[in-house]
């Protein structure tokens, strides 16, 4: 870094908080206090005030934030093209990824991407759709990548994958009449959700209506936060639970869950990368180029 005062002032701005700062940094708290006044003096300024035993930023700290941020983003696409010129890929990339893409989907790219570009270095953070899109826009992750069907017009989304929801169930319990279920069968069948902000939730929402039916109309056991929570769930009772294709490959051929069709049902969802609009970092442009040609294999 080539200013290092303006990385612990950013640290502070983000982590609101001397010590978690001087903890991220490696460096003693005294070393930030120090840092950061004569931050303020170059600046004429004070940045953060003090409220109780807390901070804030002031005006001129958010306008500081601000350009640091965007000063931080020219300095990793200065490092990629130096990088370039010495026939070498470096710099740090924070991708963010919903919870069934970062279980199933995302780590074979990741270890494939990091083998052939060792010189980055990759971190991944997991969430719902709403907590990935929210780090975004904090710069806590450059590269989210989410399941659903968010829009935020703050925000630019790349489709390069497509996935398949499915109703499965556990083998050891029969399901309707062993015809493909019925919107009335839906009704009654106990089922597993993921929870409020999942991208997964959001299309099996959309898709529900076209059979007139909303969350409200079914039989809920139970909303849970991950994918393996319900698979876990699933072996040891009667519900049956909408989750990725993909997430239960392998216990659907070893027939450890089975498929439940449902009459007109049917979800295929685009698997987007999203990132800030109008932010062009190179590393992250490099994995979404790397992950589109490389997804199939």
């Amino acid at each position: 870094m080539f200013d290092f005062r303006l990385r612990v002032f950013h640290t502070v701005a983000k982590r609101l908080s001397f010590t978690k700062a001087a903890e991220e940094l490696y460096i003693s708290q005294p070393a930030v206090t120090k840092h950061i006044h004569e931050l303020e003096q170059q600046l004429g300024m004070a940045l953060f005030e003090r409220i109780g035993n807390r901070i804030k930023l002031t005006r001129a700290g958010q306008l500081v934030l601000h350009h640091a941020e965007i000063i931080f983003t020219d300095y990793r696409n200065l490092e990629y093209e130096i990088n370039q010129l010495k026939h070498t890929q470096g710099g740090l990339l924070a991708i963010g990824a919903s919870t069934t893409i970062a279980q199933y989907l995302i780590p074979p790219l990741l270890a494939k991407f990091n083998q052939r570009y060792p010189d980055v270095k990759t971190s991944l953070s997991t969430g719902n759709t709403e907590q990935i899109e929210q780090a975004l826009f904090e710069k806590s992750i450059l590269l989210g990548i989410i399941e659903g069907s968010s829009k935020n017009p703050l925000l630019k989304y790349v489709e390069f994958a497509r996935d398949e929801i499915v109703l499965i169930g556990n083998p050891k319990h029969q399901y309707g009449n062993g015809e493909p279920l019925t919107a009335n069968d839906l009704k009654t069948i106990p089922l597993l959700m993921r929870e409020h902000g999942s991208g997964t939730l959001e299309v099996i929402t959309d898709e529900l209506k076209r059979l007139k039916l909303k969350i409200t109309d079914l039989n809920v056991a139970m909303y849970m936060g991950s994918t393996e929570s319900i698979k876990s769930y699933l072996h040891h009772s009667s519900c049956a639970a909408f989750i990725s294709l993909q997430a239960v490959q392998r216990e659907v051929e070893a027939g450890e869950f089975v498929v439940l069709p449902v009459k007109n049902f049917r979800v295929i969802r685009k698997l987007h990368f999203t990132y800030l609009q109008g932010l062009q970092d190179k590393l992250a442009q490099l994995f979404i180029k790397f992950a589109k040609q490389h997804i199939t294999e």
